[in-house]
């Protein structure tokens, strides 16, 4: 039984070696992988990222309108960026409070 055994694992060792090196030699030649899915994950997190910010925008909006019925909303700070920034257009913000 264990030369039996022993002759079944050694088969399959080379068969193995076999594959592999058969493989190899086709490597080459075989279609390259799609980017299709990279493709779909990265538009998906950047819409993602654009229905978050929309959201945030709305809820400083309407916090804002609770506090101050009636007036204009100043521009939002941008929240992960503590740099300066330009305001092209609109009110200036105040510091920080």
């Amino acid at each position: 039984m264990a030369s039996y055994l022993w002759r079944k694992y050694a088969d399959y060792v080379y068969k193995k070696w076999e594959r592999t090196f058969l493989w190899d030699m086709l490597e080459p030649y075989r279609r390259p992988k799609s980017f299709t899915p990279l493709v779909t994950i990265y538009v998906a997190a950047f819409y993602t990222g654009v229905i978050g910010a929309a959201i945030t925008e709305q809820l400083y909006k309407e916090k804002y309108w609770e506090d101050h019925p009636g007036e204009a909303v100043p521009l939002m700070k941008p929240k992960f960026y503590g740099g300066p920034w330009k305001v092209l257009k609109g009110d200036v913000l105040p510091p920080s409070e």
